[in-house]
């Protein structure tokens, strides 16, 4: 039990200190401003730089596509439209439980405007429990549970793209109606840079593999990241922060021998001015409700294994609420009025959502496992198990024993 008392005596020290640093950030805005200003005056030289240079960066930023003050007005959609939207909740396995196995919930949303069609909302729930399932991944140093999450990311995407190109495709088709498919969260995936290169290509297979459905059959896909901590801009203006006339860092910046920080530059490097400011707080101060910024494209390692028409682009787009990061592919990106009719799509969602895009809140909704529903499913594999004639059928001591704490 949380004693709130005693907390509360910690919270006017943490109340102050919050204020401080409020006052902090205030001023490390106005420096992102006056520095993004000069990066613009500077644009086509920090480009070439960035070309020039790349390979040399110990930092991961973005490419810009357009001129880094672009401020776009994003049109209304339709009357007529339609959004797909999944999400994923799991249960994960335990030894303390009644049988080792796992389960992965996909909840599917399909949400129709302007047309008097009835909403599709559901979920998939799928059981995980043969040796190939459990222990496959192991031969790659992956645990479980770790597997368990990349599984449940490509099982998002399939069950998109088929519930999309489902909708669009059959003879009568919905093709003409405006459409968008949406999923909460990147789109890249960075969690799979160091997996093996046999592990990755099991789960980006199938996850590409439904891109390219989307894409064949021109239905935008966006990933949206609400709260976004990015900062691949806030890093392309440390090419105009850098003090030296080539961003070389692996020569100004890191020691020849060990390859880590000189130790001069062990706290802080000279190009990091003005962080650890985000994106979004700097796109903030001059995107109004409605704008979206300029369009850039992620450098992630992990986009090398992404064909090149699926490379995410990004920009951020002010909600009213927030400014959000929305990624997309970039045949999407490099299509103007696409672009502008699939962002409309979600400002309308979020108004929708109080916030937050509805379709994806829905999907939510659908596919979370609350702690009911975990004893549920355990209760009715248990009857399961005893039906098919297993017997010393039941839960580790440990878990007996917190379940009917006396404390």
């Amino acid at each position: 039990m949380l004693d709130l008392i005693k907390l509360a005596r910690q919270l006017p020290d943490m109340g102050a200190h919050l204020q401080e640093q409020a006052a902090i950030g205030h001023e490390r805005i106005g420096r992102g401003l006056s520095l993004l200003q000069e990066a613009q005056e500077d644009f086509k030289v920090l480009q070439a730089q960035q070309q020039t240079w790349g390979d040399r960066l110990i930092f991961n930023c973005g490419i810009p596509l357009e001129p880094l003050d672009t401020r776009i007005s994003i049109s209304t959609p339709a009357r007529a439209h339609t959004v797909f939207a999944t999400d994923g909740s799991q249960i994960a396995p335990s030894h303390h439980e009644i049988a080792y196995c796992y389960l992965i919930n996909i909840g599917r949303v399909m949400l129709h405007y302007g047309q008097s069609l009835h909403p599709l909302l559901d979920h998939l729930p799928e059981v995980f429990y043969r040796n190939e399932d459990l222990y496959t991944s192991r031969k790659w140093g992956i645990r479980t549970d770790e597997w368990l999450g990349y599984r449940r990311t490509a099982a998002e995407a399939e069950v998109l793209a088929e519930m999309a190109c489902k909708w669009v495709l059959p003879p009568g088709s919905h093709a003409h109606i405006p459409n968008v498919a949406m999923v909460d969260g990147s789109l890249v995936y960075w969690f799979l840079e160091n997996l093996p290169a046999e592990a990755r290509q099991q789960i980006l297979e199938p996850l590409l593999g439904a891109w390219q459905q989307l894409r064949e059959t021109c239905i935008p896909l966006v990933g949206y990241l609400s709260s976004t901590r990015s900062v691949e801009v806030v890093h392309f203006l440390r090419l105009q922060a850098c003090p030296h006339g080539q961003p070389d860092c692996q020569t100004h910046c890191l020691d020849g021998e060990t390859k880590e920080r000189k130790p001069e530059f062990r706290e802080t490097l000279p190009c990091q001015a003005i962080e650890p400011l985000r994106d979004s707080t700097l796109f903030e101060t001059f995107l109004k409700p409605g704008d979206r910024s300029g369009l850039w494209l992620s450098q992630a390692r992990i986009l090398s294994h992404y064909p090149a028409a699926d490379q995410v682009c990004f920009c951020y787009l002010h909600v009213g609420t927030e400014v959000a990061r929305v990624e997309m592919p970039r045949w999407v990106a490099e299509d103007a009025p696409l672009l502008d009719q699939t962002l409309g799509i979600i400002l309308a969602q979020v108004q929708k959502g109080f916030g937050y895009p509805v379709a994806i809140a829905e999907a939510h909704n659908q596919a979370v496992i609350r702690g009911s529903d975990r004893a549920r499913f355990f209760a009715f594999l248990e009857q399961q198990l005893l039906k098919a004639g297993l017997k010393n059928i039941g839960v580790s001591s440990k878990e007996t024993r917190k379940r009917g704490s006396v404390a």
